[in-house]
């Protein structure tokens, strides 16, 4: 099913946390290494594993916002298609 602009902004109105990068488990398992690029530079950052499903949800709603303005970016590309084909007919040639 197909969802309007106007859905999409509301699914992405609702997305209240989000965080870019990854996270990858550390040797002793009691910390994860969360690393994401901020001006040009990788940052790390060490977080408590307790912490690490609040962080997951984060940076699956960052990918689920990337998703989501895809689509909504395809709606409007498509829409303004079809209104600049409606309003600039192509014009027949005729056969010499």
């Amino acid at each position: 099913m197909k969802s309007s602009p106007k859905e999409i902004l509301e699914q992405i109105r609702k997305i209240q946390q989000m965080e870019r990068g990854k996270i990858c488990p550390m040797r002793d398992g009691r910390y994860y290494n969360h690393q994401t690029w901020l001006s040009g530079r990788n940052v790390v950052q060490y977080v408590p594993a307790d912490q690490v499903p609040s962080l997951q949800e984060a940076l699956a709603n960052y990918q689920r916002y990337l998703e989501l303005t895809q689509a909504y970016a395809d709606l409007i590309i498509h829409r303004t298609r079809l209104k600049r084909a409606k309003d600039f007919p192509k014009k027949q040639r005729s056969k010499p």
